[in-house]
């Protein structure tokens, strides 16, 4: 599997899981540029990278803005939502205990 090898949703996100085990989760996220209004609140802190494109994230009260190679860790139990992604946003998830 090539990582930049995928098709843009029409709506919403595609995740594809690309590695799991009992401690760790990669996921490949594929964000179109129309989402719908979800807020996430995880049980495992997250790390996420954009490889390709741009988000505006909502993380508790911040706002952040990501550019292609940027990234954030989110704490578990962490509420945030992605407000806005340049279509055909690619993301790298890693969820970890």
């Amino acid at each position: 599997m090539n990582i930049f090898d995928y098709a843009i949703p029409k709506n919403g996100e595609d995740f594809t899981t690309l590695f799991e085990n009992k401690k760790i989760k990669i996921t490949r996220i594929i964000s179109s540029d129309i989402l719908e209004n979800k807020q996430y609140i995880q049980d495992e802190d997250e790390f996420v990278i954009v490889l390709e494109g741009s988000a505006k994230l909502k993380i508790g009260d911040n706002v952040k803005n990501l550019q292609k190679g940027e990234f954030l860790y989110i704490p578990a139990k962490m509420p945030h939502e992605v407000l806005d992604t340049k279509n055909g946003t690619l993301w790298l998830a890693i969820h970890f205990i």
